[in-house]
């Protein structure tokens, strides 16, 4: 009888789950010291790029960044307020959030949060308080306060911490007042300083994001004031200066200001986002030599496009206009990794997306 039972909620469970639906869920965070309440979610369709079914999924305060854990059952998110705090959700089945628990950021304007592979470490960046939080992740989401604290001001230059991943047992931080990429290693069970400048930047360059290849070999860290792209290659002591690559087109002479980077799935192309012109910027790589060429310069169709992402697929790139309150939906050329408009929707003050 038990069995019974058993076979007939599988059963039941697999009806309701239809393996041809192509919308998949996508969080945005925003600010919300406007008509934004907290984090909201959509519904993405992989095959139209359609978004549609808007719907808050937690009130909270200026969630400026989000971040999954690996299994996808939490999110994580800073408030860049007066609190300066990180806070757990977990995922209900109707893809609403359910609170869990919030900790100090342990410094002012916390700005990006990610989390390692085994879902058992995350980690700040403080902007204005110039540190980076390591947390340890309980079982069921919920934070620890922060087990290691690193301060990156000194007496004459003020730190502004911007985002940090791990890779392995490297943990990797962009410090965009010290304009370097500082290394860290886990020793035992705490993190410590290998390099606090992986590679030379141009002056005052301001990296601010960077992605890694997934084989390590490579970092692509994109400069906030410089309007470049800085590209690492690994060594035996680290890694070398490949080169600096403008992310601006060769005719813009404005002020524009670089924030977001992510390489495509299968590594061969390069994006990044520009403040001022308010564009994307397409990059083909070259998978042997790490080496970048700059192939398109696009309209964003926004105002400030201070995020972005790549849909699960891979099919379409995702912008975060935070000034002109709308996400816009491009579709990417399997061939050359070039963008085309499809079309927008309106949010208010939108500033991380998250599959």
């Amino acid at each position: 009888m038990k069995f019974k039972v058993f076979l007939f909620s599988l059963t039941a469970s697999l009806s309701l789950y239809n393996c041809d639906n192509p919308n998949v869920p996508m969080y945005v965070g925003t600010y919300t010291n406007g008509d934004s309440e907290g984090i909201y979610q959509f519904q993405f369709n992989t095959e139209t790029g359609e978004l549609s079914q808007k719907q808050l999924a937690a009130v909270t305060g200026n969630p400026s960044f989000i971040t999954f854990s690996p299994d996808k059952k939490y999110i994580y998110a800073v408030g860049e307020g007066k609190t300066s705090a990180v806070s757990a959700f977990k995922v209900d089945p109707e893809q609403t959030l359910e609170f869990i628990n919030t900790v100090p950021s342990n410094g002012g304007a916390p700005c990006h949060i990610s989390v390692n592979k085994t879902g058992d470490r995350a980690v700040v960046s403080n902007y204005s308080g110039g540190t980076v939080s390591i947390y340890s992740i309980n079982d069921d989401g919920s934070l620890n306060d922060a087990a290691q604290i690193f301060n990156h001001n000194t007496d004459s230059i003020a730190s502004h911490a911007h985002s940090a991943q791990f890779f392995k047992n490297d943990l990797f931080v962009s410090d965009l007042g010290r304009n370097a990429v500082y290394n860290y290693v886990l020793d035992g069970e705490n993190y410590k300083l290998a390099d606090s400048s992986i590679v030379k930047m141009t002056k005052n360059a301001g990296p601010r994001h960077f992605a890694l290849t997934k084989d390590g070999q490579y970092i692509y860290i994109i400069n906030e004031y410089a309007n470049t792209v800085t590209s690492g290659k690994r060594t035996n002591e680290g890694f070398t200066l490949l080169e600096n690559i403008s992310t601006l087109d060769d005719n813009f002479k404005e002020k524009s200001y670089c924030a977001d980077i992510h390489l495509s799935q299968d590594e061969r192309f390069l994006y990044g986002s520009n403040r001022g012109e308010n564009s994307i910027v397409v990059f083909k790589r070259n998978v042997s030599s790490g080496k970048l060429d700059k192939v398109q310069n696009i309209s964003v169709q926004g105002d400030w496009p201070r995020n972005f992402t790549l849909d699960p697929s891979g099919k379409f790139l995702l912008v975060a206009n935070q000034k002109s309150h709308n996400i816009s939906v491009f579709k990417i050329n399997d061939e050359s990794g070039e963008l085309s408009f499809l079309h927008e929707v309106e949010l208010a003050s939108p500033v991380c997306l998250l599959f």
